[in-house]
């Protein structure tokens, strides 16, 4: 497994009460997981992941599986949810 960081911005850093974090994780999907998991059942973090766009190592995780994407140690995961305004 690999150390990696999560870092939230915007409405994101609002539901995990953090601007980041770290968790172990083998893949993008694992790491989420693991996130969800310290929060309280029914917490809004989880929903607010299926709704985000995700930079890994400042690179757009795209469409592809998150469980595709395997992990380096030290790895920065950005969770940028939807922002509004114009």
């Amino acid at each position: 497994m690999a150390k990696v960081t999560i870092r939230y911005w915007a409405a994101a850093k609002d539901a995990a009460g953090m601007p980041e974090e770290s968790v172990e994780a083998v893949s993008l999907a694992d790491a989420l997981s693991a996130a969800i998991a310290r929060r309280a059942p029914g917490d809004r973090l989880g929903e607010i992941f299926t709704r985000s766009s995700f930079l890994v190592n400042a690179s757009p995780a795209g469409r592809a599986a998150k469980e595709a994407l395997i992990l380096d140690d030290d790895a920065v995961i950005e969770v940028l949810p939807p922002f509004a305004g114009g």
